[in-house]
C-alpha cells in the first residue's frame, strides 16, 4: 500500500487560556515555595509553570489525519471502509450526541473546548463501536476529506 498525500490533518491545541492558567499555577507554586527564600520561589514558578504547561500541551496534542486509506483519530485508527455517512454537528447538536443522545459504546476524542463536532457511523459488523464522535473545528473539510479519500480508495 502506498500513503498518499495527506488530505486532512487537524490538531486539537489547548486554547490560549490554558497557558495563562498553567503561568498560573506557577505562580500558586511560588507563593506556597515563598516562605523558603528566593530560590525555591523562583523554582516553585518555573517548576510549576512548566509542569502544568506540559499537562495542557499533551492534553492538546491530539490530531485527526487521514493517510492513505485510513483515519487516525488520537490513539484510534479505523480503515476508511468501515465507516459510514458522516453528519456535520453544529454547536447545539454536538452537545446533545455528548450529553444525552450519546452511546457508552461510541468513540469519542472529545474536547470541550471545541463546540462543534463530527459523527461518523461504523460500518464494520465486527465492531461493537457505533460511531465515532470527533471534536474538530472544521467538521465540514473533515466530512469532505473523508469522503474524497474513500473515493481515492474505491
Amino acid at each position: 500500500m502506498q500513503l498518499s498525500a495527506t488530505p486532512y490533518e487537524e490538531r486539537l491545541t489547548a486554547p490560549r487560556s490554558w497557558w495563562l492558567i498553567s503561568f498560573l499555577v506557577g505562580v500558586s507554586f511560588a507563593l506556597i515555595l515563598l516562605p523558603f527564600g528566593t530560590l525555591p520561589l523562583l523554582g516553585g514558578l518555573v517548576g510549576g509553570t512548566a509542569a502544568a504547561a506540559v499537562v495542557a500541551s499533551a492534553y492538546g496534542s491530539q490530531r485527526i489525519r487521514i493517510v492513505g486509506d485510513s483515519l487516525i483519530a488520537g490513539e484510534a485508527k479505523i480503515p476508511l471502509a468501515a465507516l459510514g455517512e458522516a453528519e456535520v454537528l453544529d454547536a447545539e447538536e454536538a452537545r446533545a450526541w455528548r450529553t444525552y443522545k450519546a452511546d457508552t459504546r461510541a468513540f469519542l476524542l472529545l474536547r470541550a473546548y471545541i463546540p462543534t463536532a463530527l459523527r461518523v457511523e461504523v460500518t464494520d459488523p465486527e465492531d461493537p463501536t457505533p460511531y465515532l464522535y470527533l471534536s474538530t473545528r472544521e467538521p465540514e473539510r473533515l466530512a469532505a476529506a473523508i469522503e474524497a479519500a474513500r473515493k481515492a480508495n474505491a
